[in-house]
């Protein structure tokens, strides 16, 4: 059996690529919604590995003037918090969450959010807000912090994926 997996595994060695580019969606606009997608893409970008990330609906608070700075952990009807709905919804359970992240991560040197968009940006990562989110909740470019690159459709960022891994977080 052990010959079997080390034969399949050379196998898989000579025929992958390595990848060379990745395009996340963020679609959440909590702490643990935007966070994985701000590292993956810089992670990408460490690596070499070419990186775009799409913001679409609650998502777009991660790159909005005014919002991306008062991000919060979701703590109602959140799995991943342990703790029943009712207790999540107790005023002052979200800023406590929120407080207890934000010190994790500092911990951790994790930059906040808007330091870490620009941080990804500068790296090279496009950042493109989704124009159907866009329209819908009545923004425009000037709603955005400079580090976007665009507001695209849905096909134009099928176009730019072309090639890519698509990761949805």
């Amino acid at each position: 059996m052990t010959e079997v997996i080390q034969e399949l595994e050379a196998q898989f060695e000579e025929t992958s690529e390595p990848l060379k580019k990745v395009c996340i969606v963020i679609s959440k606009g909590s702490l643990e919604g935007i966070y994985p997608g701000l590292i993956m893409a810089n992670g990408a970008r460490m690596e070499g590995i070419e990186a775009d990330v799409f913001f679409t609906f609650f998502g777009l608070d991660a790159i909005r003037k005014g919002r991306n700075a008062k991000i919060k952990v979701a703590t109602v009807g959140n799995p991943g918090m342990h703790m029943p709905t009712l207790l999540g919804a107790i005023p002052g359970m979200s800023a406590l969450a929120t407080r207890m992240m934000k010190r994790q991560m500092e911990k951790l040197d994790i930059p906040p959010v808007p330091e870490f968009v620009e941080l990804v940006s500068d790296s090279g990562a496009g950042l493109y807000a989704c124009k159907a989110t866009v329209d819908m909740f009545g923004l425009d470019k000037d709603s955005f912090v400079p580090q976007v690159d665009d507001i695209i459709t849905v096909g134009e960022f099928y176009e730019r994926a072309a090639g890519a891994e698509i990761v949805f977080t």
